[in-house]
């Protein structure tokens, strides 16, 4: 496997990375299959592995399963996601930033955290007191590198400066979401990131599992029963997801192998998650390692859904505050009158 460069911070990872999420009771609470994922992705050279305290069994089984193993790996958690109803067990606060951490590397049984991550912006948090907390991490080495999830590119661009004006570590990662039916992060995110000198990590490459061959047109399938995400009823995706399906078959590679080899082989992108549940969906997904997109493909790509842009969105993504809240861009009816 050949290793990428993970922004200019030094390290090196696979293009694939193994994410974790679906390590537990929600997904595969086995932790004998557990080791074995690990054991078989750091066999075939994978050597960059993701989690999150938003599920926290998935740390726990993934400290069992590297155990004897930590060090060959490049290890990363997230923070910020609400783990509980209390609301000061979330977001990006020092207070929180402090106690999740130590939770985190004890799930994990570990001394550091070689990536640290934001999982969410916190619009109810200055991004200064992020960074202050961070850095402190940072400095004691309990973390190497910080990153952000999801995060706009007007908000990188503010870190950014916000780190260089006080002489704060800065984000060197950000992890955002990017597949064949959802390219918008082509217009911003991705040249901010390359601006920056920041490592991307894509999350959900295959899109929820839409982009697995198991959601198509007219059939029931393990995943649209769940009900678990209304991405996967958009009826502007399927349509989306039946052209490249057609496209696959007219070149003879898997759905899910082209959709990997898709996002890997934008020059912005350092690595995507593969987030298997059994060990022969990873060996599945490991195949695409090999997989190279010509031209033609990537021009026929590029004419379902264009550059830039997407079908649909998926429910996991960030939205800042005013498309939540209707009150946050419409003017009180009297100004409008007045107007």
């Amino acid at each position: 496997m050949n290793y990428r460069p993970l922004g200019r911070t030094g390290i090196h990872v696979s293009p694939f990375a193994l994410g974790t999420m679906m390590f537990s009771s929600f997904g595969n609470g086995d932790q004998a299959e557990v080791d074995r994922m690990v054991s078989r992705a750091l066999d075939a050279g994978i050597n960059f592995i993701d989690t999150a305290d938003a599920y926290a069994e998935s740390e726990e089984m993934v400290g069992r399963a590297l155990r004897g193993r930590r060090d060959d790996v490049v290890l990363a958690s997230k923070f910020a996601r609400p783990i509980d109803q209390d609301p000061n067990h979330r977001g990006g606060s020092r207070r929180w930033i402090v106690t999740a951490v130590e939770n985190s590397l004890r799930r994990l049984q570990t001394d550091h955290l070689d990536v640290y991550q934001m999982h969410r912006p916190d619009p109810d948090t200055d991004i200064e007191e992020t960074l202050s907390a961070l850095s402190d991490l940072v400095h004691s080495g309990k973390v190497r590198v910080i990153g952000s999830s999801d995060m706009p590119a007007s908000e990188i661009v503010e870190a950014q400066w916000v780190a260089e004006r006080r002489g704060l570590e800065r984000f060197r990662v950000e992890q955002p979401h990017y597949s064949l039916l959802d390219r918008s992060i082509e217009r911003e995110v991705l040249p901010a990131a390359q601006r920056y000198g920041m490592g991307t990590v894509i999350w959900s490459p295959l899109s929820s599992g839409m982009l697995t061959g198991r959601v198509r047109r007219g059939q029931e399938s393990d995943l649209r029963r769940t009900q678990l995400f209304a991405a996967l009823r958009d009826e502007r995706r399927i349509d989306a997801v039946e052209e490249f399906a057609a496209l696959a078959d007219r070149v003879g590679l898997p759905l899910t192998h082209m959709a990997l080899a898709f996002v890997i082989a934008h020059p912005g992108v350092t690595a995507a998650l593969l987030g298997p549940r059994t060990p022969e969906q990873l060996d599945d997904l490991l195949g695409a390692a090999d997989v190279e997109l010509t031209d033609d493909v990537l021009d026929a790509i590029d004419a379902i859904v264009a550059p830039g842009t997407g079908v649909g969105r998926m429910d996991q993504e960030y939205s800042t505050p005013p498309i939540l809240d209707a009150t946050l861009r419409r003017r009180p009816a009297s100004h409008r009158a007045a107007a």
